[in-house]
């Protein structure tokens, strides 16, 4: 069998094994109950959820598991490979203490980071001693790990980072912009090799892996070292977070640009780790370049947004579509996100409130001309029955006064998030 069949083993039993699948379902547990406030966000920003907490969780599980299985495939072809005592279990565990410190920084390119300096220093200081390394992290694997773990961050904030987005709004210029916030988290079993001494230290559920004369793509003093101990593959779970805010592109366009400057990052690093080979300045310039790059990712992101055109404001021209409810009146009509309601009955539309008024006026069904992005100028007709919500969210044409502003604590504002959720039980 090839190397292939051995990680798909590897990946299943990450999955079937009790004590991982409990690892899994803890994982699942704690992704629903995130996906259940940003369900009653929706339902407070917008009359109705997007997408119920059920299904964000069920995508986040299942396809962090088809990442997993892709990844862990990257990992085996690539020969990432680790010593019996790397630490590499650590990675994952600096990656949620630092969640626990600051969320932002809930990311691998961090802890990679940290594990990799931490390593050259205990290894630098035990080798002046002639003594035995505690930890012996090969920084070219460990890089090349984080480098491919971001590069299928990318791919998965492509396919599903705009789901659960929230509606959010600022100002800019004194004027009110609409936009997005978008959270998202991924459950990842992944298949890591690890290389054992021998045969005695291997334990039930491991694999002992038989590699071809090619392999492994990524070549390093590590080949050398097969010849005298066990190839073995252990799974882990690893959890990939994405994070962004928007206020000139739609979701789906935002979640792509993100993914592509992920993948970018994940390919410069995994090309940079291949300089710890060069000895312990290729190491240190892989350290730097993990958590140094992915800041620069960041902050390039941050100014392309800034320096863009606001994509959802309402001007003089009419009123601004943020948002649009699923099987709503307005999404049956055809109005959709981005949208612009130019005349209601041929008449301007003074303020967004002026619109429900229109509607009552004309008998809850009017004719609404809508400009779309594109600039095309279409009339749809809108209809309502009684009080019947429209699952509009409109961008507001001017910034309320102070006196108009509902102010309110945090306390507050969980009594109102608590108060939602006991309505969506009924």
């Amino acid at each position: 069998m090839n190397v292939a069949i051995y990680t798909l083993r590897s990946v299943a039993y990450a999955i079937v094994e009790p004590s991982l699948l409990i690892v899994l379902i803890f994982l699942g547990i704690i992704f629903y109950n995130q996906n259940k406030k940003t369900s009653v966000m929706q339902k407070m920003i917008i009359g109705e959820r997007l997408h119920s907490p059920l299904e964000l969780t069920l995508s986040q599980i299942v396809i962090g598991i088809l990442a997993g299985t892709m990844g862990s495939l990257l990992f085996s072809y690539l020969g990432i490979m680790f010593p019996e005592n790397s630490g590499i279990e650590f990675l994952f565990l600096v990656s949620i203490l630092l969640m626990l410190f600051r969320p932002r920084f809930f990311c691998f390119a961090y802890s990679g980071s940290i594990l990799g300096l931490i390593s050259i220093i205990v290894s630098y200081f035990f080798k002046s001693y002639g003594m035995e390394l505690p930890l012996n992290i090969d920084i070219v694997s460990l890089f090349s790990l984080v480098g491919v773990l971001h590069i299928i961050e990318g791919i998965l904030v492509i396919i599903d980072g705009n789901k659960g987005a929230i509606p959010i709004f600022t100002t800019r210029e004194n004027k009110i912009i609409g936009g997005f916030a978008l959270k998202r988290y991924w459950a990842l079993p992944v298949a890591i090799f690890i290389m054992y001494a021998g045969k005695e230290n291997m334990t039930g559920g491991l694999i002992s892996v038989n590699t071809p004369g090619w392999w492994p793509i990524l070549k390093g003093g590590s080949v050398e070292l097969l010849k005298n101990m066990v190839l073995a593959m252990i799974p882990f779970y690893g959890v990939l977070g994405y994070s962004g805010i928007t206020f000139t592109k739609n979701k789906t366009m935002k979640a792509l640009h993100s993914g592509v400057g992920i993948i970018i990052f994940g390919v410069l690093l995994t090309a940079v780790a291949q300089l710890g080979r060069l000895g312990i300045l290729g190491q240190l310039t892989a350290v730097v370049f993990s958590s140094a790059g992915h800041e620069i990712m960041l902050y390039i992101q941050k100014k392309l947004e800034e320096k863009s055109n606001p994509k959802y404001v309402s001007d003089d021209e009419g009123i601004m579509v943020l948002e649009v409810a699923p099987q709503s009146p307005a999404y049956k009509a055809g109005i959709k996100s981005g949208d612009k309601l130019i005349l209601i009955n041929g008449k301007e539309i003074a303020s967004e409130a002026s619109i429900y008024t229109m509607l009552k006026e004309s008998l809850n069904q009017v004719i609404v001309k809508v400009k779309d992005y594109k600039g095309n100028l279409k009339d749809i007709p809108l209809s309502r029955r009684g009080s019947e919500r429209l699952g509009l969210v409109l961008v507001p044409r001017f910034i309320p006064k102070e006196e108009q502003i509902i102010k309110f604590d945090n306390e507050k504002f969980k009594d109102i998030i608590d108060k939602f959720k006991g309505d969506n039980k009924n």
